[in-house]
């Protein structure tokens, strides 16, 4: 479904959408910032996480001077509906756990989906492999669909993702039997209190570390060169830091849409009046 953009439910507060826009470019510049040329090797990939957040609000941003247009989502029904509402211009990054039973239908159902950031599992892999070979045979897509191994480096048993010495295991497979699938990298949820601890990107994050070394392990049993698989990793509380230990993509969310609302009060979209 395209977006009606003259939908009364989409419509863009201006207070709101400026809020949103200063937000975002006062992101950009903290990243632009980091001491010793960290992100001068490369541009710093922004996700903007706006899970649970209103579709008006991704159109903002999506359609604002910044024109960003890497967001989110960590639900794969809400990225879906989304996805259904907003323009194809969007790119959408699946970061949430995924079950695998949802790989193959989000992969099939949402064309411009950009990137699934937790894959954990060959079954995931495999799953995902399939939405986007019927999505490709169905619409001619010529693209891969980027996807990033999720590493848990903290140890925490809550924490999804690979043990590091598990993880160059399932990069080849991606590699080597999904053909519509791109491995794009490595992806990490370092623990809270490392983030807390590592609060200047001069101190180290053990886990950021651990991914870094994951990833030059990865590389070094696959061939290829450390360059070739980005890391992923930091969010609102600990960007810098991650971006001064290599991170080539940050994922931030609430630093700029503001805090989140219940789970059981989200809205799709926010009907505005004057």
């Amino acid at each position: 479904m395209e977006t009606d953009l003259a939908d009364e439910d989409m419509r863009i507060e201006p207070t709101r959408a400026k809020q949103l826009a200063d937000n975002l470019l006062s992101v950009t510049n903290r990243i632009e910032k980091i001491d010793g040329n960290a992100s001068s090797r490369y541009e710093v990939r922004l996700v903007a996480v706006s899970k649970l957040k209103p579709a008006n609000d991704i159109l903002a941003l999506h359609q604002g001077p910044h024109a960003h247009h890497d967001f989110g989502e960590n639900y794969a029904q809400e990225l879906t509906e989304k996805a259904a509402l907003l323009p194809k211009s969007v790119r959408w990054h699946m970061i949430g756990a995924l079950q695998t039973n949802k790989c193959k239908p989000l992969a099939e159902q949402v064309p411009n989906l950009f990137c699934v950031s937790s894959v954990d599992t060959a079954k995931k892999a495999d799953a995902l492999e399939k939405g986007r070979g019927a999505i490709v045979e169905k619409q001619g897509l010529q693209s891969q669909l980027r996807v990033l191994v999720q590493v848990n480096t903290s140890g925490e048993a809550e924490k999804s993702g690979v043990e590091p010495d598990q993880a160059a295991e399932l990069c080849r497979h991606i590699r080597d039997d999904c053909r519509n699938l791109k491995l794009a990298g490595l992806m990490t949820i370092g623990a809270i209190a490392r983030s807390q601890a590592a609060d200047s990107q001069d101190a180290i994050n053990e886990d950021f570390f651990t991914l870094r070394e994951t990833r030059d392990n990865v590389a070094k049993e696959l061939g290829i060169e450390p360059s070739q698989l980005e890391l992923s990793m930091g969010m609102s509380s600990d960007f810098e830091s991650a971006i001064a230990q290599g991170s080539d993509e940050v994922r931030i969310g609430t630093t700029i849409f503001g805090d989140r609302p219940a789970k059981k009060d989200a809205e799709l979209t926010v009907r505005h009046h004057e």
